[in-house]
């Protein structure tokens, strides 16, 4: 998969830019600075411990998240209108890593793989098998867009909770680390919490 979507050049050019959004804050659409409390969907129970994936480069969500407020939905745009949530193409990251941190060695690997202009091979944590049919389009739209809650206060601290009853908090993590059990028990359970479809065929086409 082809990850470098933008020339080096228009990178570099915009890249100032978004440092300095990113060092204001507005690249955030709140700056929650405490946990916000509103009504959530009922998180199904259980837990899984996944196996470490060493990952090219070991990328601090924790940092982006709970340090410098960055929404989770930034980073991973497909979410809002695809099936997958997609992974940030590198000349997401350089925009912001042109100017920030340079001396550190995860970035200087980073501006490696983009001065080489090759895609860097994330490897991926959460899947579920072929058959079954998860889209983060719907889920994000009943849970986020569909909530005025949420929507009425749209930040990391709102938006987080959410991703995490799948993902667990990465406000708490570094390296995405598989804990939620993604069965078929597990997902019906949260189905029948928050009122979501029971139609086998609307998971499995």
């Amino acid at each position: 998969m082809q990850l470098i979507g933008t020339s080096r050049t228009r990178a570099g050019r915009y890249g100032w830019l978004a440092a300095a959004l990113c060092m204001a804050g507005v690249l955030n659409t709140a700056s929650a600075a405490e946990p916000v409390s509103m009504q959530y969907p009922i998180a199904p129970q259980g837990s899984y411990k996944g196996l470490d994936v060493q990952q090219p480069i070991e990328f601090p969500h924790d940092i982006h998240t709970a340090v410098n407020k960055i929404n989770c939905l930034y980073c991973h745009t497909y979410a809002r209108q695809s099936k997958v949530a997609g992974i940030p193409p590198t000349s997401k990251c350089m925009g912001c890593h042109s100017v920030i941190a340079t001396d550190k060695p995860r970035i200087q690997k980073l501006t490696e793989y983009w001065t080489n202009k090759q895609p860097i091979p994330w490897l991926k944590v959460h899947d579920v098998p072929d058959f079954v049919h998860f889209t983060h389009e719907r889920h994000l739209k009943r849970f986020i867009f569909d909530n005025p809650e949420v929507m009425n206060n749209l930040s990391v601290d709102t938006v987080a909770p959410v991703c995490a009853m799948c993902h667990g908090d990465m406000r708490a993590k570094t390296v995405a680390r598989k804990d939620k059990p993604m069965t078929m028990g597990w997902c019906v359970s949260c189905h029948e919490k928050n009122g979501g479809p029971g139609d086998c065929w609307k998971c499995h086409k």
